[in-house]
């Protein structure tokens, strides 16, 4: 078949590798004009790390990661350690060691793995129509483009969504919710005085967060959490003084990473929003994929894993399937909303955890860090990842 993507991100490209590795003539079309991800970097948890295994990619993947051994909380004003244990269990429960790695690493890899001369960027899409054979996708420049399946892979704003969600419940649209904090995130040069450089190290107070893991090339990915409404101004000149404002009078490490930040080189600033469950992902011959299907909350590093076990999904689906274009994708949908409706819901409920929703709720957890030796911690991290369909299916490419 041939085979429209939107989308170019690692969702969309992942799924371009797939489909053009079971024999599809697969084209990706991007809004963007130029490769520059949101975001600084990213969780690749062992289920994320394994279908990128699957798709060929994986020693390239195990070289951006970063060498995260162990983790660690420590109180935000005093930095005193609050509990320090391994995550060895993750990788001895899953098979696959997980990586944080730089977002704009990974996404140029996806991109030239799937070969670039195959995506057209400044496609914006506009309309999208299914004939019942082929779909047509109509982009704002007046081009169009004709194929057999049409996959959505458009983000959290996604234009593919609203068509496929169009004819469901009365017209519908599933609802984004503003999850209740702002993060701001980047990369720094790895920094012992900020936290081990193979380690995950997390400040907590307040219902905020001050975090870095190690990326590949001696660096820090880092990220603040602060609570507060949505819509709050803010501009290029305004720097690091909204960090400085909630984390001034923390410990020495937080002020370390502070000094490092470099605001007009790596700082983004990003309002968390997620979308309510949904579960009609699929209409004739177009499916999302990613966070166009299931955007989520960071608050379990499972949104890119989630988009890669939607690639899996798709593609054994579409391989196996042989009823129909539509069947499969149906089988796919049915294969994929529950799951992604938990992670969704998990990350959630972790968010109100740690923000200070409940001031009760968010203390009792701190007093849980002090001293623990992380099994529960580790439990909640392996069980977000052994649902994934990479530990319960089978494929070959």
């Amino acid at each position: 078949m041939k085979i429209i993507v939107i989308g170019a991100g690692v969702g969309g490209t992942s799924a371009g590798i797939a489909l053009q590795r079971l024999g599809h003539d697969v084209v990706v079309h991007d809004r963007m004009r130029e490769n520059k991800p949101v975001g600084a970097a990213l969780s690749l948890w062992s289920n994320g790390v394994k279908v990128l295994n699957w798709l060929g990619v994986g020693d390239q993947v195990a070289a951006l990661g970063g060498a995260m051994d162990d983790m660690a909380y420590l109180d935000g004003p005093s930095g005193e350690t609050l509990c320090r244990f391994s995550l060895a269990p993750v990788t001895e429960a899953t098979g696959q060691r997980p990586y944080p790695v730089a977002r704009a690493d990974l996404q140029q890899l996806l991109m030239e793995t799937f070969g670039t001369e195959n995506i057209h960027l400044g496609k914006q899409l506009v309309a999208v129509a299914d004939g019942g054979e082929q779909v047509t996708a109509t982009f704002a420049d007046g081009s169009t483009d004709t194929a057999d399946l049409l996959l959505g892979a458009d983000g959290a704003r996604s234009v593919v969504r609203e068509h496929v969600t169009a004819a469901t419940d009365g017209g519908a649209r599933p609802r984004r919710t503003y999850s209740g904090y702002t993060n701001y995130n980047g990369l720094i040069a790895a920094d012992a005085a900020v936290g081990p450089p193979n380690q995950w190290t997390t400040y907590v107070a307040e219902g905020k967060r001050a975090a870095v893991m190690p990326v590949a090339d001696d660096r820090f990915y880092f990220w603040f959490d602060v609570p507060q409404p949505s819509g709050l101004p803010y501009g290029p000149a305004d720097g690091t003084s909204p960090l400085v404002d909630a984390f001034g009078h923390w410990a020495p490490g937080v002020q370390r990473l502070l000094a490092a930040i470099e605001p007009e080189r790596s700082l983004n600033r990003v309002e968390i929003w997620d979308i309510d469950p949904f579960h009609t992902w699929v209409r004739g011959r177009v499916a999302l994929l990613g966070d166009a299907a299931h955007n989520t909350a960071p608050d379990i590093g499972q949104g890119a894993c989630l988009a890669l076990e939607d690639t899996f999904a798709l593609a054994i689906s579409l391989a196996t399937n042989t009823v129909s274009v539509e069947d499969s994708l149906r089988r796919y949908e049915r294969s994929r909303t529950g799951r992604a409706a938990d992670l969704v819901q998990r990350a959630r409920a972790r968010g109100h955890e740690t923000h200070g929703y409940d001031p009760a709720r968010t203390a009792s957890w701190y007093e849980s860090l002090r001293g623990t030796d992380g099994t529960d911690i580790l439990r909640g991290i392996i069980g977000n990842i052994t649902g994934s369909p990479v530990n319960l299916g089978v494929g070959t490419l």
